[in-house]
């Protein structure tokens, strides 16, 4: 297996609000100002996806043996360097992409946030034509399986059986949501608190990868014994763990199993 699950966390773009709607007001202001602009354009409060900031990007990478849970780089990392991280993986390794909702709004998201800062990402936008494997499996098109958006799958692409990964988690006895809802991330990151957007990330990775290897099993990818050993890996995983958010993870999901 080598498999790597992802999910981004985002902000609004001020600096770019500021200089597309020539404003100089607070952050805080200027925010608003985009919501209010794209509500008038289009009825919704959410923002265009070039205009969302990534703040966190959290990983699962289960290789060979290993499997392994983090943020990429650390608290005062620039967004750019958390892109180009992510970007580098996908070069070293080719890894098979998981997310939930990633063909709707993170990936779209961080090709514009690449584009923005000039970052090179020549593996993850192959198609086939220097390297034959990709042809007919690869990052970019929406039924090919070298990125697999679980959402996407379990609907069968179909935009009304889609389903919250909360709702979806929950239903199969996991954890879901913890902590803090994605609308909250904004609030979270004005008042600094940058380490339990990481944390909350995190969590939202493991959900995917749970259901992810539902869905595994589901599809005949794996036996029941093979599943069985994939989540076992995981509860190991957690319960090694130090950190807080794990071990409520583990907690809430034993819980939820009983």
């Amino acid at each position: 297996m080598n498999v790597l699950v992802f999910d981004i966390e985002t902000v609004p773009d001020v600096a770019a609000g500021r200089r597309l709607y020539k404003l100089d007001l607070s952050d805080e202001d200027v925010a608003q100002v985009m919501v209010h602009r794209r509500r008038e354009e289009s009825g919704q409060d959410f923002l265009r996806h070039y205009l969302h900031k990534v703040v966190a990007i959290s990983v699962l990478l289960r290789r060979n043996e290993e499997l392994r849970l983090w943020s990429l780089g650390d608290q005062s990392a620039s967004e750019a360097e958390l892109i180009t991280r992510f970007f580098e993986g996908i070069e070293r390794f080719s890894p098979t992409l998981v997310s939930w909702n990633g063909s709707g709004f993170d990936l779209p998201v961080l090709h514009y946030r690449a584009l923005l800062h000039k970052i090179s990402c020549a593996r993850y936008w192959e198609s086939g034509d220097n390297d034959p494997a990709f042809r007919w499996n690869n990052y970019l098109s929406r039924y090919h399986a070298r990125h697999t958006d679980v959402m996407e799958v379990l609907s069968g692409y179909q935009a009304r059986a889609q389903a919250p990964l909360d709702d979806i988690s929950a239903f199969l006895g996991f954890p879901g949501k913890q902590g803090h809802a994605g609308s909250e991330v904004w609030a979270r990151f004005q008042c600094g608190e940058l380490a339990g957007i990481r944390a909350y990330c995190e969590t939202d990775v493991l959900n995917t990868y749970l259901v992810f290897l539902r869905l595994e099993l589901e599809r005949g990818h794996l036996t029941v014994a093979e599943h069985e050993r994939e989540e076992g890996l995981i509860k190991t995983l957690l319960r090694e763990s130090k950190e807080t958010h794990l071990t409520a993870f583990l907690s809430a999901w034993e819980r939820g199993s009983l």
